[in-house]
Parts: structure tokens; C-alpha cells; sequence
């Protein structure tokens, strides 16, 4: 009988990457798709979630605090928030031991959304990261053999970039009169 066992989230690597992906920058401006009350809903519903108010605030709460700690920016104290009074409890199950969480309805989708980062950073260590482009606000998780992932998308953010790049070489060259 196994006797040890990890509480899993029911959320997977898209649904995190769609979590933290919710607020990219479009014509020069950061934009919140999660800011309109039925597109969040819609996102926990898909997820397993109930939606309403208090679901929002915590998803928005967790989301917020991932993005921070992903951007190198202090958000400890918000994600202690999310996961305050969050208990592991051990049931014992055909397989071993199965762990659940207790946890308020309204805030299991924002600690599932935790719990599913903390399994991306321990699965994939270094591979979640923002894009090198300073104007994206997006986040990559790099799946490439080499770890060399920069951008979230190369058509997009790996395009403009090498574009400007390569105008910025053409410039600062001579050219021969």
C-alpha cells in the first residue's frame, strides 16, 4: 500500500498557461480579457469551477500573483492569501493513499491554479517564463530540448524583435560612398 502521495491539481499546463496569458498586450495596450465577468466564469466552468463573484476575485487574485512571482516581482503575500487555511487531508483508496483538499468552493479553482504552477516549477524547472519582448506581457513554457525557448510566439514577439534587431545593425553599419 503506498503510504506517501501528492495532491494533484485537476487543472493541466494549458489551463495555467491560459490563466496567466489573460492579460496580453494588444496595439500597445495591456489588456485584462479576464476583467469581464463572463469571460472568467466561462474559463472556471470550463475548469470545473462554479463562477460568481467570489470564484472571480480569488482566480483574479491567483492569476495576479503567479504573473507577479513569474516577473520576478514580490507576490508572497498574495499567494499566502490564496492558500490560507487550504488543508491536505489523506484518504485511503484502492490504490493507497489518495489526497484531497479542503477548501472553500469558491476559492478551489484559484488554489488548484496555484497548485497546478507549483507542479509546472517542480515537473519542468526554468521552463516557465515571461517572453523576452518587453512589450509582451505573455509567458512561455518552454517545451524545447534545449531549454532556448525566448519568445511566446516566434511569429509575433521572435519576429518583431529579430526585425528590429537587424534595423538597428543596418543603421549603426557604414556604408560606402
Amino acid at each position: 500500500m503506498e503510504l506517501a502521495g501528492k495532491v494533484r491539481s485537476v487543472l493541466d499546463d494549458q489551463a495555467l498557461m491560459q490563466a496567466l496569458n489573460s492579460t496580453p498586450v494588444v496595439d500597445g495596450r495591456r489588456q485584462d480579457l479576464w476583467r469581464d465577468d463572463h469571460e472568467v466564469d466561462g474559463w472556471a466552468r470550463e475548469h470545473g469551477g462554479l463562477g460568481g463573484d467570489e470564484e472571480r476575485l480569488w482566480l483574479r487574485t491567483a492569476r495576479d500573483a503567479l504573473q507577479a512571482v513569474e516577473s520576478d516581482t514580490p507576490a508572497e503575500p498574495r499567494l499566502r492569501r490564496v492558500l490560507a487555511g487550504v488543508r491536505k487531508v489523506p484518504q485511503p483508496s484502492a490504490s493507497g493513499i489518495e489526497w484531497h483538499l479542503e477548501v472553500p468552493p469558491e476559492r478551489r479553482l484559484a488554489v488548484e491554479l496555484v497548485l497546478a504552477w507549483a507542479d509546472v516549477k517542480e515537473r519542468m524547472p526554468g521552463r516557465l517564463r515571461p517572453c523576452e519582448n518587453p512589450e509582451c506581457r505573455l509567458f512561455l513554457l518552454d517545451r524545447s530540448r534545449a531549454n532556448t525557448a525566448r519568445w511566446c510566439s516566434m511569429k509575433t514577439c521572435g519576429n518583431r524583435l529579430k526585425a528590429r534587431r537587424h534595423q538597428a545593425r543596418a543603421r549603426e553599419t557604414p556604408h560606402p560612398e
